[in-house]
């Protein structure tokens, strides 16, 4: 593996790091602001403003003017598409330093950022950029003499709340959405992961989108996030995270009726038969989990494999994520960058930790590597059984659990033993098992022969514990739309 070495840097002149609120740049009320830290040196990379309620209030009621009385509200739809549209271009002209950015304040490797993360984001923004004007209603033959239609129409103002995971992706498939049905917005980042988003904010102003349609408070969950959650003025919430706060936000969000959608996470299985082909399925099941140091609510951390070809199939396994290159973010050969923060690292060394002393058997990794940032190993446990802890629990990390299973049934049964629903995956030649299989798994997505396929117009989201609604698609619309019926008498 390769070693660490020291991160370039940005200049501190190139990162924003205020409030976006009505169209300006300012500082917190309060004053206070908080660091934001580089997750492979673990040094400091600049103070960020923290928004508390008194922000949280002056942006909400910002945007409630921009969607009430504001240009925005008049606004042709083809025009708010046209937004939009340019700032996707300026997102793609400025694809470099905002990779950069992400790479620095998150610490995945710049190749995923720049070749992975970053081409979504400008797809999926222009895709919503051209649902702006096909937001269509219907005509309805009702009994008697009557003309009755529906209209489709935004909901209003957008709370949004996003993880620090993917955290321009998570901008994009928030905003394009929202944007395209007409709501206006206030986004609260995750703490861990501001800067990026705070430099959408000034593409989005360069673009020219109206003062409070985009708002952005930095903070945190307890200060600003709820404060979002309990403002009057917020028509909805739409978060992406953890699910204990979902359920926090489920609670605050009964008392003003809030519309809200969740995404959340995942214990997501991949099942491999004997009969696929075992290559692909070994890359299939290293970009499962170990894509964005296995920090993916969709991750593919319960690894099924059919007797047969067990032994062979963790034998390649392990020869793969023995040569995967771990280290420094922005060297371009690098494959795995730092986990996000201090505490994602101890939470995934507990589960390690655990593992080993359930009785399963480390094949690769199990430990820190390097003396600096918060870099573990690619870890798989082989000999895991269905009640130990790294195969029940949601760990976020780059760590696989191993699982023999022998027959169809059984593996779909095993599959289906969790609370979660995200996200599932099938390796076999047999379509017609395949397809048979993905109808019964109990998950939002399904992959057969492929897994992490991504695309602005396939739905995402997941059943049970992972979530309510989804993002993405044609349905990431409901999601900030109400319908309207009207009603006509002819006589």
């Amino acid at each position: 593996m390769a070693t660490v070495t020291e991160p370039r840097r940005l200049t501190k002149r190139s990162l924003q790091t205020k409030l976006l609120i009505d169209g300006k740049w300012v500082d917190s009320a309060s004053g206070k602001t908080f660091a934001t830290i580089n997750p492979a040196t673990e040094e400091h990379i600049a103070d960020v403003a923290e928004g508390d309620a008194v922000d949280i209030d002056l942006a909400v009621k910002a945007a409630r003017r921009a969607f009430d009385s504001g240009p925005w509200r008049k606004m042709d739809a083809r025009d708010r598409g046209r937004l939009i549209t340019r700032l996707a271009d300026l997102i793609e002209e400025n694809i470099d330093e905002l990779a950069e950015i992400e790479t620095l304040d998150n610490g995945k490797p710049i190749s995923e950022a720049r070749g992975g993360d970053l081409p979504l984001v400008v797809d999926c923004l222009r895709y919503y950029a051209g649902w702006a004007d096909k937001i269509q209603g219907a005509t309805i033959p009702v009994r008697g003499n009557y003309f009755t239609y529906t209209r489709k129409e935004p909901v209003g103002v957008a709370g949004q709340i996003i993880p620090w995971n993917f955290p321009l992706m998570m901008v994009a498939w928030k905003w394009g959405p929202a944007l395209a049905a007409g709501c206006t917005i206030v986004m609260k980042p995750a703490e861990q992961t501001p800067l990026s988003v705070l430099k959408l904010g000034e593409l989005a102003i360069e673009a020219g989108f109206p003062n409070g349609v985009i708002n952005i408070v930095n903070g945190f969950g307890e200060t600003a996030g709820a404060s979002l959650v309990a403002h009057p003025g917020v028509d909805k919430i739409a978060f992406t995270g953890e699910g204990n706060t979902a359920k926090i936000i489920s609670r605050a969000a009964v008392e003003t009726m809030k519309r809200i959608t969740f995404e959340l996470g995942g214990k997501s299985p991949n099942i491999v038969f004997a009969d696929a082909d075992i290559d692909k399925a070994v890359d299939g099941a290293l970009l499962g989990i170990y894509l964005n140091q296995g920090q993916c609510c969709c991750a593919g951390s319960r690894l099924f494999v059919q007797e047969e070809v067990y032994d062979q199939f963790i034998s390649r396994l392990a020869a793969k994520v023995n040569a995967r290159s771990l280290g420094d973010p922005f060297d371009p050969a690098t494959q795995q960058g730092p986990q996000i923060d201090k505490a994602q690292f101890d939470k995934i060394m507990s589960y390690i930790a655990k593992g080993k002393e359930q009785g399963a058997t480390v094949v690769a990794g199990g430990e820190r590597f390097g003396t600096k940032g918060f870099f573990i190993k690619p870890t798989i446990f082989a000999d895991v059984k269905d009640d130990m802890a790294i195969a029940c629990d949601e760990i976020f990390g780059p760590v696989l659990s191993v699982i023999k299973f022998k027959e169809v049934e059984e593996a779909i049964t095993r599959a289906n033993t969790t609370d979660f629903g995200l996200a599932a995956a099938v390796w076999t030649r047999d379509i017609a098992k395949a397809h048979s299989i993905a109808h019964r798994l109990r998950a939002g997505t399904v992959w057969i022969n492929c897994y992490d396929v991504f695309d602005a117009a396939a739905p995402f989201g997941g059943f049970k514990r992972s979530g309510i609604g989804r993002e993405l698609g044609e349905k990431a619309l409901d999601n900030y739309t109400e319908l309207k019926t009207v009603t006509v008498s002819l006589d």
